[in-house]
């Protein structure tokens, strides 16, 4: 009993550069898109519905098709580090168009020609003007429940 009382439950393990054991992608996109645009407020179940339908028709096509970002490249220095430099920003869509494989790349229910028309119907700040008015549009609805 004593020596498994002695042995540690928990083992702790440095992390190394680009070789992540946990989803820290999902997690940065948590903290500098998401949760800057939604807040870190819980979310009652009433309103995921009304949130849900907002993500679908105005967040999601405004990030993927009109929000840039930077696209990152590994450069060796002289010390033999690999920092990240970032030369070029794009929104995933002309990301994803520079791929020779594109169509390999896209979901069986979505082709190019799909998703192109999708991408050149509003300009880029006008997308943005748009989410915003519609995010507005969501909070206050949201809070004329909560206030009721």
């Amino acid at each position: 009993m004593a020596k498994l009382l002695q042995k540690p439950l928990v083992e702790q393990t440095k992390s190394r550069p680009r070789h992540s054991h946990h989803n820290g992608l999902a997690e940065a996109k948590n903290g500098a898109v998401i949760r800057k645009h939604m807040g870190y407020g819980h979310i009652a179940a009433e309103r995921a519905d009304a949130i849900d339908m907002f993500y679908q028709q105005h967040f999601n096509p405004y990030l993927n098709f009109h929000r840039p970002c930077g696209v990152p490249e590994l450069v060796v220095n002289t010390k033999g580090k690999q920092p990240r430099i970032y030369r070029w920003y794009a929104t995933p869509w002309e990301i994803l168009r520079q791929l020779p494989d594109l169509a390999q790349h896209l979901g069986p229910e979505h082709s190019e020609a799909e998703l192109e028309p999708i991408a050149n119907a509003q300009s880029d700040t006008r997308a943005a003007t748009n989410m915003q008015a519609a995010k507005r549009k969501l909070f206050s609805r949201i809070q004329r429940r909560w206030t009721a």
